[in-house]
């Protein structure tokens, strides 16, 4: 059996930072993709293995099945009773992977492997497979890679296991996933997060497995923090990843310590923030269905961009790289701001419907000459899709 799972990453539009501090933030799926193929190998061999092959990395790595089972001992493996990573196994996870003495370049993703060894004998049980993961998504950019890994991880997974059926789509070389599948997927998917991350929004991952946009707010009085978004216009962003790597457990830190000195005045930053994000959500879900109502839709999206960019400079997650591709872009009239933490990581640039490719590879070259590297994607695209092989 063999089956090949593709998740989109995600941008933050508006909210960043503010959100921890009670605003809304709105995040959408972007068409660049974490693939995963699983193929599962017949039982009852001898020298059975699990392996995985990433290959970005060059790497691929193997475990005995029997030394799985001996290590975590016996698993229920059913896809959909979910089960926590205890600090126990975490540990137990830690030992196997310490056993592959992985290169120094390479140590940052041991939680990573964590995850899949965890996900992978929480649903499959010791089943000897091959992984096979390739991905579209620079690392630690905050486009979401870890998130878009574990969705995909957790799609293959989840439709290997006894007792799952894919729901047939019109076309014959792809499936899809009821909603009680895709809930269960964002849910394993999230118990992976942790591994990786500790304590995740829940953000990511929903984003990964359900596409679109969604409006994320902590103090929503509901038991879900997150309202979906439908998106009536197509959008297109230039993303900039500045290959300046942060901290965000700093950065968040830091605009903490900026609200305990400037509380009044932070608290009135965040509030706009809020607004910005209360806007956004209903410009996005607003009709524009002539070229005039598009243009007005994109001009108050602008406005709304730069505006967030500016509060976010002011609580100080800029970026001297940041504030580099904002001025390359201002030279064409085009609005940037960054996404996620800040500090350095990726820039989104709105692209309008009528901006001509001239201007757009101009733009890029530019950006390219400092360093970065560009992606043009699509905002709001599907989540996480399911095809045979």
């Amino acid at each position: 059996m063999e089956v090949r799972c593709r998740a989109p990453g995600k941008i933050i539009l508006a909210g960043e930072h503010a959100v921890v501090h009670g605003a809304a933030a709105i995040a959408a799926s972007i068409d660049l993709y974490t693939e995963v193929r699983i193929s599962l190998h017949p039982s009852g061999q001898e020298n059975e293995l699990l392996e995985l092959d990433l290959k970005d990395m060059g790497l691929n790595l193997s475990w005995p099945c029997s030394q799985l089972k001996e290590v975590l001992g016996d698993c229920s493996a059913d896809g959909s009773v979910l089960v926590s990573c205890t600090s126990e196994k975490l540990e137990l996870l830690s030992g196997l992977v310490a056993q592959k003495n992985m290169p120094q370049e390479n140590v940052q993703l041991n939680s990573g492997l964590y995850a899949f060894l965890f996900l992978y004998t929480s649903i499959l049980g010791y089943k000897p497979g091959k992984a096979v993961v390739t991905s579209e998504l620079p690392m630690g950019s905050g486009l979401g890679s870890s998130a878009s890994f574990c969705v995909a991880l957790s799609g293959a997974l989840i439709a290997l296991s006894e007792g799952f059926s894919l729901k047939t789509k019109e076309k014959k070389d792809q499936f899809s996933f009821r909603k009680n599948d895709l809930e269960l997927i964002s849910k394993w998917a999230f118990e992976g997060e942790k591994i990786i991350h500790g304590k995740p929004s829940g953000i990511d991952n929903t984003v990964s497995t359900f596409g679109n946009m969604i409006k994320f707010k902590k103090e929503l009085k509901t038991t879900n923090p997150m309202m979906p978004l439908n998106s009536t216009t197509p959008l297109k962003m230039l993303i900039t990843d500045t290959r300046v790597g942060r901290n965000t457990k700093s950065l968040v830190s830091s605009v903490s310590e900026r609200v305990l000195r400037h509380p009044d005045t932070m608290t009135s930053v965040f509030n706009a923030i809020n607004s910005i994000s209360d806007e956004l959500a209903l410009l996005v879900e607003s009709p524009a269905e002539y070229k005039v109502e598009v243009s007005e839709k994109e001009e108050k999206l602008k406005e709304l961009m730069q505006m967030n960019q500016g509060l976010l400079q002011c609580i100080g997650v800029s970026h001297e790289s940041i504030e580099t591709v904002v001025r390359t872009t201002m030279k064409e009239k085009l609005v940037s701001k960054l996404t996620g933490a800040g500090g350095g990581g990726c820039v989104l640039t709105f692209v309008p419907t009528l901006l001509s490719a001239a201007v757009t590879e101009k733009v890029i070259s530019e950006l390219e000459q400092c360093g970065f590297r560009c992606f043009m994607v699509e905002v709001g695209g599907p989540g996480v899709q399911v095809f045979p092989c």
